[in-house]
């Protein structure tokens, strides 16, 4: 069995929630490159466009690191790992404060020829 190349591109502390980004991660999961770099353009969510340069990135790195060729490429794996939370406090009636919490997300996706 020969060993199959993979080109893979991270985006890290990315001001997101990991929820949120799965979500995005699950529709391109699997797919050829290109058709999944048309779903992430023309899909609202604010996550869209971070996987959609994500996936860029990867694409980029399979045909200058390994020289594959772009047309031949497929999204292998695709997850999103939760970063550093920031935790803050929202102050609140009678002198109290309120914590909430921003999340941040670790973005892979890996990328290899069919």
């Amino acid at each position: 069995m020969e060993s199959k190349t993979v080109a893979k591109a991270m985006a890290r502390q990315v001001r997101i929630s990991p929820t949120k980004v799965r979500q995005v991660l699950a529709l391109i999961r699997g797919k050829d490159a290109g058709e999944a770099m048309t779903i992430l353009r023309f899909s609202p969510q604010k996550a869209a466009r971070v996987v959609y340069k994500v996936l860029q990135s990867a694409v980029a790195n399979a045909e200058h690191n390994y020289g594959m060729d772009t047309d031949k490429l497929h999204v292998l794996t695709a997850f999103a790992d939760q970063g550093p939370s920031m935790k803050r406090f929202r102050p609140a009636s009678m002198g109290r404060a309120h914590p909430y919490v921003h999340r941040t997300s670790h973005v892979t996706v890996t990328v290899s020829e069919r």
